[in-house]
């Protein structure tokens, strides 16, 4: 059966509602990880916190906060255990109550810390609530992608609302900055941040529908049989290979916010401003997406994603004053959302079955590697080797893109779609 006709025999009145639901799952979702990761409502707050009060330097910073990617490197984990092991005879539904339950507890226990130590510490137990979170959802995005020929629309869904979030949390988090004290915006934004995680969990119960799973030889030999085919599959491998050196350009968020503030004198709320501009780039990409790009190959997609990442890297050498800061981080947004779907929608086309979860966290953990190395590179660069300018890194995150053209070609991506959705259009 060709990708077309599955996708419109899918297309039935309770195939549709189905769909429905899993795009509403996948915007609250996200919404909420929008407000609640640690870049998200805590970011600004607490980087303002620890550079007023301990006079900390981007290095310190970055170095200090590396340790909050660890529950992300292991999403591999999460998702093989999430595979094997049904948890109350569900394989997703009940791993979201427990990690919601936990990223929403150590949010409200942060609001009464002040401790740089015991602040990392509480920031840590609530990412690995959304780490695990994250990774369950990602698996039922996976699951689901696979069955309605529309990963890639289920990963622009997710974003998309992942950058509404962004806007509301960039002004909030530069208002908390600008009119409490250092340590009083970092409580306001922990108690806010530790009500979302509690609307995931009753969007699981309300919004997915799963099988009643048990532990038994023969899932546990179907879920074998696929994490071998993924090991063994020399195609998954090149992908991870691919991703690492996709994400792996020496980071300029870090080196941005101390420039900003240091040398062009920002205010914190504009700084925040600038947050939510740059979302907003994602979302008219993710409209443009949509209309115009859902149907292009993939290697076609991932060029033009490589193409507009190093023109919107190069697009912060304008950076002079405000209106050319914020066409800057408007244009870098959009590129962002580009390359979050084309990558991670290829990723999750190729996840074989039964080890969804597995596979689809261990490819976005490479991502997440590449990107936090990329970030301590980057601030090593402009503290130590550019002396605090910001345009030579500028410069080599821009090259560092580019040679992902050279790299596209590895992928021996064919000239078929990355999906066919017309539940969309009904």
């Amino acid at each position: 059966m060709t990708e077309i006709a599955a996708a419109q025999e899918a297309s039935s009145p309770p195939q549709r509602a189905d769909f429905r639901r899993l795009m509403a799952f996948f915007a609250l979702v996200y919404l909420v990880e929008g407000i609640g990761q640690a870049d998200g409502l805590i970011s600004q707050p607490l980087n303002y916190y620890l550079k007023q009060v301990y006079q900390w330097t981007p290095v310190q910073i970055t170095a200090f906060l590396t340790v909050l990617n660890l529950p992300w490197f292991l999403k591999p984990l999460y998702g093989i255990v999430s595979d094997f092991v049904p948890l109350f005879g569900s394989r997703r539904k009940a791993y979201l109550l427990l990690a919601n339950a936990l990223a929403a507890g150590a949010y409200f226990s942060m609001a009464g810390a002040a401790a740089p130590n015991t602040l990392l510490l509480l920031l840590l137990l609530a990412v690995y609530g959304m780490a695990i979170a994250s990774t369950i959802a990602g698996a039922v995005l996976v699951e689901n992608g696979q069955r309605f020929h529309a990963s890639s629309t289920f990963v622009n869904q997710q974003w998309l609302w992942f950058e509404i979030a962004t806007i509301v949390v960039s002004f909030l988090g530069g208002a908390l900055v600008q009119w409490l004290s250092p340590i009083g915006a970092v409580h306001v934004a922990a108690l806010i941040a530790a009500l979302p995680p509690l609307l995931v969990s009753f969007a699981a119960i309300m919004l997915i529908e799963e099988d009643k799973s048990t532990i038994s030889l023969d899932g546990l030999k179907q879920s074998v049989r696929g994490l071998k085919t993924a090991l063994a599959t020399r195609h998954l491998w090149v992908l991870a290979l691919f991703l690492f050196f996709y994400y792996f350009s020496p980071g300029i968020d870090t080196p941005l916010y101390f420039y900003m503030t240091d040398h062009l004198q920002f205010s914190q709320a504009f700084i925040g401003a600038l947050n939510s501009i740059s979302a907003v780039g994602w979302i008219v990409a993710a409209g443009i997406y949509g209309l115009f790009l859902r149907d292009w190959n993939a290697k076609a997609l991932l060029n033009l994603t490589i193409l507009v990442g190093v023109l919107a890297t190069l697009a912060f050498l304008l950076m002079r004053d405000p209106f050319t800061a914020a066409f800057a981080q408007f244009v870098y947004g959009g590129a962002s959302m580009m390359t979050a779907v084309a990558t991670l929608g290829l990723a999750a086309d190729l996840c074989p079955k039964h080890s969804e979860g597995f596979v689809y966290a261990a490819l976005l953990a490479v991502t997440n590697i590449a990107a936090a190395a990329a970030d301590n590179v980057g601030s090593y660069l402009y503290e130590h080797v550019f002396d605090n300018a910001l345009s030579p890194l500028i410069w080599v995150a821009a090259g560092f893109t580019a040679v992902n053209f050279a790299l596209v070609p590895f992928l021996k991506l064919g000239q078929e779609h990355t999906e066919v959705a017309p539940l969309l259009r009904k």
